[in-house]
C-alpha cells in the first residue's frame, strides 16, 4: 500500500514561489479573496445603503442575516460539486455566477430587491469549501494546517479589504449612487477572475489520484451511531433557515404572508427529511441483515466532524456576524463622543476581520507544530475572554481601549478558524470537500443564529451571548475530538489501497 505522495511536492512552504504547489496557493486564496470581497461588500456601505432606501433597523439587520443564510445549503451542495467534479471547474463557475448577483444588487431599486439579490449573493461564500479540498490535495499533511490557514486567513482577508477600500471608492465616485458603482466594482472583479482561474489550476498534481465519493447526496459513515449523529447535526442547517423565516413572517418584519412562511417552513422539512432519506441511501449497508462492519481502513469517526462543525460554528459564525455589524456598531457607538465618520468607522472594523491575514495562518501552523486539539482549545477559550470583554465596550470607552479588545477578542477569533481547518482535510480525505462543506455551513449557521440574538438584544448582550457559547464548545472539544494519529487509507477506482501519511 504505497503512500500518496507522489507528485506532492514536500518542500519548505515558499511564501516568494509562485510555481507548483504554491502557484495553487496563490490562485486559491486569491479566489476566496474577492469571493469575500464580494460577499461583504456592503457592510461597509451599510450607512449609505441605509440612507438610500430609507431603512429601519430593523430592516437593516434582516440584510445582515439574509446575507449569511443561503450560504449554508450553498456550502453543503459545494462540497459536494467539488468532491465530484473538481475545484477548477466549481470555484470558476461560483466566481462567475456571484457576479450577476453582484450586479443586480448594486442597482437595485427598491428594498425587495436590495434582499433579494443580498440572499442570492449568499452563494458566493461557498467558495471558500472549494479551496480547501484544493489546498489538500496539493500540501502534505504535515503542512497542509499552516497552507490552509494561509488560504483561509488570506483570503478572508477580502472582508477587510472590502471595508478599507470601497466607502473611499465610493466617496471617490461621488454622488448619491457611488455606492452603488463601488460595489458593482467587485462584479467586474470576480467575473475576470473566474476566467484566469479556470485556465490557471490543475485539481491535484501529476501523478496523484484525485480520490471521489463512490456516491453523491450524503456522507459515507461507519456505523450505526454515527449514522444518527449526522441526521442529528444536519437539523441545525435546516433549522437556521427557518429561524429566517420566522424573522421575516409576520410576527416580527411582516415581509413574508403567513401563508407564505408556513410553505417554507413546510419545504425546509421536506428537504430536510429528504436529506435524511439521502444519508440512509448512502449508508443503509449498515442497517442490513447481518451487515458487515465497515472495514478499519475505510472508517472515521463521525464525532470528528460534529465537533468541528461546532467549533466552525462559534469562531467564523461569530466573525462573520461581528464584521457584519461592527462598522455600523462602532459608527452608532461613538458618531457623537467622538465625532466618528462611516469611513472611520469602517476602517476601524475593520481590524477585526483584518487580522485573519497573520492570525489565521498561526492557527494553522501551531496546530501543525504543537498539536491540532490543544491549538483548537486554546483559541476557544481565548475567544470566549475575547467576546466578554467586547461585551463591555459601549459610548463611555475611549476608541483606542475599544480597538485593543477588538484586537484581543480577533487574535483568537481567527486562529481559531485555522485551527478548525487544520483538522478538516485529515478526517477523510475523499469527504473532504463534504466535510469542509458542512463544517463551512455551521460557520453560517452560527452567524444566522448569532444575528438573530442581536435583532432582538443590545450589541453588549450579543457580545455576551457568543462568549458564553464558546465556553462551551470549549468544553465538548476538550472532552469528545481527537488528535488525528497515524495514518488514513483510500481505495483507487481500480481497487488498489493508498496510504495517506497523517504526520
Amino acid at each position: 500500500m504505497p503512500s500518496n505522495t507522489t507528485g506532492v511536492d514536500s518542500s519548505k512552504i515558499n511564501l516568494f514561489s509562485f510555481t507548483g504547489k504554491m502557484k495553487i496557493l496563490h490562485m486559491s486564496w486569491l479566489a476566496f479573496f474577492i469571493s469575500f470581497i464580494v460577499w461583504f461588500n456592503f457592510a461597509p456601505l451599510m450607512a449609505s445603503i441605509r440612507e438610500t432606501f430609507g431603512l429601519s433597523d430593523q430592516e437593516v439587520k434582516l440584510l445582515l442575516i439574509l446575507n449569511v443564510a443561503l450560504t449554508i445549503p450553498a456550502r453543503i451542495l459545494i462540497g459536494m460539486l467539488v468532491d465530484k467534479y473538481g475545484p477548477k471547474i466549481t470555484f470558476s463557475v461560483l466566481l462567475a455566477l456571484s457576479s450577476i448577483f453582484c450586479f443586480l444588487f448594486a442597482f437595485a431599486e427598491t428594498y425587495a430587491e436590495l434582499a433579494t439579490y443580498r440572499f442570492l449573493l449568499g452563494f458566493v461564500g461557498a467558495g471558500f469549501v472549494i479551496g480547501i479540498r484544493l489546498v489538500s490535495e496539493w500540501f502534505p499533511a504535515k503542512q497542509v494546517g499552516t497552507a490552509e490557514g494561509i488560504y483561509g486567513g488570506w483570503g478572508n482577508f477580502g472582508s477587510a479589504a472590502a471595508a478599507m477600500t470601497l466607502p473611499m471608492l465610493a466617496l471617490w465616485i461621488g454622488g448619491d449612487d457611488g455606492w452603488r458603482w463601488a460595489v458593482a466594482s467587485t462584479g467586474v472583479l470576480a467575473l475576470g477572475f473566474s476566467l484566469i482561474f479556470y485556465f490557471s489550476v490543475s485539481n491535484n498534481p501529476k501523478g496523484t489520484t484525485y480520490f471521489r465519493p463512490k456516491n453523491l447526496g450524503a456522507m459515507e459513515v461507519s456505523s450505526k451511531g454515527d449514522f444518527f449523529l449526522y441526521c442529528l447535526m444536519t437539523a441545525p442547517l435546516y433549522l437556521a433557515l427557518a429561524v429566517l423565516a420566522w424573522k421575516i413572517s409576520p410576527d416580527n418584519l411582516n415581509i413574508f404572508s403567513s401563508t407564505t412562511t408556513y410553505s417554507i417552513y413546510a419545504a425546509l422539512l421536506g428537504l430536510y427529511a429528504y436529506q435524511i432519506f439521502q444519508i440512509f441511501r448512502i449508508n443503509k449497508s449498515l442497517f442490513a441483515t447481518n451487515a458487515k462492519p465497515v472495514p478499519e481502513i475505510h472508517r472515521y469517526k463521525f464525532k470528528q466532524v460534529a465537533a468541528l462543525n461546532l467549533s466552525y460554528m462559534i469562531t467564523f459564525g461569530s466573525e462573520l456576524a461581528v464584521i457584519s455589524m461592527l462598522p455600523l456598531f462602532f459608527f452608532d457607538t461613538f458618531k457623537e463622543t467622538a465625532d466618528l465618520s462611516i469611513a472611520q468607522a469602517a476602517l476601524i472594523a475593520s481590524t477585526f476581520a483584518g487580522l485573519n491575514l497573520i492570525m489565521r495562518p498561526a492557527g494553522g501552523y501551531f496546530s501543525d507544530k504543537f498539536g491540532r486539539k490543544k491549538t483548537l482549545g486554546i483559541t476557544l477559550g481565548g475567544l470566549s475572554a475575547g467576546y466578554f470583554l467586547m461585551g463591555q465596550v459601549d459610548a463611555t470607552w475611549s476608541i483606542p481601549a475599544a480597538i485593543v479588545v477588538i484586537v484581543i477578542a480577533s487574535l483568537f477569533v481567527n486562529s481559531g478558524n485555522g485551527a478548525v481547518y487544520a483538522l478538516v482535510p485529515l478526517v477523510k480525505r475523499r469527504l473532504t470537500g463534504q466535510v469542509a462543506g458542512t463544517t463551512g455551513a455551521f460557520g453560517n449557521v452560527g452567524a444566522v443564529t448569532f444575528l438573530t440574538v442581536l435583532s432582538f438584544v443590545s450589541s453588549q448582550v450579543f457580545f455576551l451571548t457568543i462568549g458564553a457559547a464558546a465556553l462551551v464548545v470549549f468544553l465538548l472539544v476538550m472532552f469528545v475530538l481527537e488528535e488525528p494519529k497515524g495514518y488514513m487509507y483510500e481505495e483507487n477506482e481500480d481497487g488498489s489501497i493508498e496510504k495517506i501519511d497523517l504526520h
